[in-house]
Order: C-alpha cells, then sequence, then structure tokens
C-alpha cells in the first residue's frame, strides 16, 4: 500500500511539472510581434470547384497580451497596431489545463457543449479562441510534444468562417481547422491545414477545398507595442466586463445560437460603440452591465426543437 501511495505521489506532482512546464511554453505566445498571415487554397475535391483567393497575404504589429494567469489557465488577449494613435481589440485566446467542456461548432453559429472523459485531456491544454466581440470561435486540445528540437501543439476542430471569408462566401458554413503551433527562439509559426466544408442539414457534408496557412509571429521590442499596452490600459475594465458577462452567458447554457448581423451590424460594432459612449457618458457599473447585456441578447437565438433540447 505505501508503494502504491508512493507511485500516486509521483505521478500527481509529475502532472504538476508538465503543466507548468507547458504555461511557461504558452507564455511564449505573448510579447509585441510583427505577424504575417499567408493563406493559399490548394486543392479541391469538387472538379467544377473555382478557387477563390488563391492567395491571401496580410500582416502588422501585434500585442499578445497576457491577461489572466493562473496555474491551469492562461487568458491571452491580441491587439493590433495600426500607428501610435489607433489601435484595434483583436481576437482573444484561453489556455485550460485538462478542461473536460468542449463546445463544438455544429455550422451556421450554432455551438454545442460537450463533455470529454477525463482521460481523453490528460496532460492536454485547450485553446479556446474568441472573437473580437468575445463571441466564441472554437476550441481544440492537445499536449504540447517535443519534435525534431521543436515544442508542438495540434489540434483539429471545426469553426465559423475566417473573418477575412465570411462576408464574401457563402458556398461553405464549417472551416475545419488543423491548427499547428510550434514554438521557436525568436517567436512562434501558426500552421493550418484547413477544408472548407459544406455541412447540410442533416449533417451529410462536401469538402470543397483544402486550404494552407502559415502564420508568424516573430518578436520585436516590447515599445513597438507602448501605444497598444496604453490602450487596454484604458479599456480593460470595459472588455474584462464584457468577457464575464459572457461567461455567465455560456456557463448557464449548453448550446449557443449566434445571429451574424442585427440591422446591418455585428456584434463588435455595437460593442465597439458602447465601448466609447460609456467612457464618455460615466456609466455605472449596473448601468454598463446592462447595457452589454442588452448589446449580446440582441443576437442570441433562444433554441426551439432538438436546439431547446440542447440548451
Amino acid at each position: 500500500m505505501k508503494n502504491f501511495y508512493l507511485l500516486a505521489a509521483a505521478v500527481f506532482l509529475s502532472g504538476i511539472t508538465i503543466a507548468q512546464n507547458d504555461k511557461e511554453r504558452i507564455q511564449q505566445l505573448c510579447g509585441c510581434f510583427d505577424v504575417t498571415f499567408h493563406y493559399a487554397e490548394t486543392f479541391s475535391h469538387q472538379p467544377t470547384y473555382t478557387f477563390h483567393d488563391r492567395e491571401f497575404i496580410s500582416g502588422g504589429t501585434e500585442l499578445s497580451l497576457p491577461i489572466e494567469v493562473s496555474d491551469h489557465k492562461v487568458v491571452i488577449q491580441h491587439l493590433l497596431v495600426i500607428n501610435d494613435t489607433f489601435i484595434i481589440k483583436h481576437w482573444r485566446e484561453e489556455w485550460l489545463y485538462e478542461n473536460r467542456e468542449i463546445w463544438k461548432y455544429k455550422g451556421n453559429r450554432w455551438w454545442v457543449k460537450e463533455t470529454l472523459p477525463a482521460s481523453e485531456v490528460q496532460g492536454k491544454w485547450t485553446q479556446t479562441v474568441w472573437e473580437v466581440s468575445d463571441e466564441p470561435r472554437y476550441q481544440g486540445y492537445s499536449p504540447f510534444v517535443p519534435l525534431d528540437n521543436k515544442i508542438i501543439w495540434q489540434s483539429t476542430a471545426d469553426a465559423p468562417l475566417p473573418r477575412r471569408e465570411y462576408t464574401t462566401r457563402e458556398d461553405y458554413n464549417i472551416l475545419r481547422r488543423t491548427n499547428r503551433i510550434v514554438l521557436n527562439s525568436n517567436g512562434y509559426v501558426h500552421e493550418q491545414d484547413n477544408y472548407k466544408v459544406q455541412r447540410a442539414e442533416d449533417g451529410t457534408e462536401q469538402i470543397l477545398v483544402e486550404e494552407r496557412g502559415l502564420n508568424t509571429y516573430t518578436k520585436l521590442p516590447e515599445q513597438a507595442c507602448d501605444a497598444a499596452l496604453e490602450f487596454w490600459k484604458k479599456n480593460e475594465t470595459y472588455w474584462t466586463t464584457v468577457r464575464l458577462i459572457w461567461n455567465e452567458i455560456i456557463s448557464q447554457r449548453s448550446s449557443l445560437k449566434l445571429r451574424f448581423k442585427v440591422d446591418g451590424k455585428q456584434l463588435h460594432d455595437y460593442l465597439n460603440k458602447l465601448s466609447y459612449t460609456s467612457v464618455k457618458s460615466q456609466m455605472t457599473d449596473d448601468a454598463l452591465q446592462t447595457s452589454i447585456r442588452t448589446e449580446i441578447n440582441k443576437f442570441i437565438i433562444e433554441p426551439t426543437g432538438e436546439m431547446a433540447d440542447n440548451r
């Protein structure tokens, strides 16, 4: 029996060490970066498919700011640096160790929560990616693996259309993303092997085309992102409130379906406008929370039928 307890203690301590080492790796995703985004459609599964944007290239300066860090959780807010006076709140990623709750994207802006067995996520980190409005996008989970003198995290998950296409494409409704994060000495590389999928109401799927993505994050001097840091100091309270309200909404549901636009505008349009007006009008905390909930609730589609059973 003594040997059993010693073994159990060793396994427990080993788990702590793995989690701590991985947390330090995740924190390497933080900092000021020169970012490039490069995508290309590579191969179509449909003989009549017409390629769109065979090559898409973009980039800029981005601050990846750790806004919450604990033993089993790291939250990183991304901020785009356009110039010293213009900063854009970008996407957010949240890392959780051995997380069992996964929101799976079903298509047409509908997510359903699933609970995974503990054995499925043992030693693994879940990356949750949130929109610029802090609404959900997708989740994937994987361990960090050493390979060829590199540290790699890789996962496949269904997601909505990427921002570069969701206002211009209607021929597919699922981006099946295989995300591969490769850490290096001067930043990291985010590789993607994606399928663009059209999923019908009955669940049948048609893969239209494959896509390759290569996003590079190269460290810059911290002062290159000073303007973004100042922006966040002024706006952190507002966006923290948005994040906490979203967390509360999601915790009370087992499914979520959202409208894409309300009166011709997306949710981030409403929340960004509210962030400016709340500062000017010096809203109280209660008034601010009420206003944020009002904007978010405009976009929530209450469930019916099968969705009602999964709420």
